[in-house]
């Protein structure tokens, strides 16, 4: 499974609906674009620290999945079907979407615009 950084914000609240999600999964990755979007979110936190570290931890379990060349391709044909469809999606989202269905694994994530790519299943909690 994929995650989001919707979800690794919750995964970090430790909500237990999701971690009862991840629980039967054999592969945990987030992508670096996920990444990103988190280290950002916690800038401004008076809880950078312990973000921070609780991320460290997490990391050593996860992999993290990076765009390169063969990702091209999905990001292209993934971003070409919303604007054939009228469905525009955040452009960090194409990227992770296009991760999501190289790797041809599930997301998890809260955002159902994630719905309107063609393969890509997307995991609530």
């Amino acid at each position: 499974m994929i995650l989001d950084t919707n979800a690794l914000s919750a995964l970090a609240a430790n909500n237990k609906s999701l971690v009862q999600k991840l629980a039967p999964a054999t592969r945990i990755a987030v992508t670096l674009i996920s990444l990103g979007e988190y280290e950002f979110g916690i800038l401004g936190s008076s809880y950078r620290s312990e973000f921070k570290t609780w991320l460290d931890a997490l990391l050593l379990k996860c992999d993290v999945l990076q765009p390169n060349r063969d990702t091209l391709f999905y990001y292209a044909e993934i971003r070409n079907q919303l604007k054939e469809a009228g469905r525009p999606i955040p452009a960090n989202d194409v990227w992770i979407a296009a991760l999501v269905r190289q790797h041809t694994m599930p997301l998890v994530s809260k955002d159902r615009h994630f719905d309107w790519v063609a393969g890509v299943q997307r995991i609530d909690w």
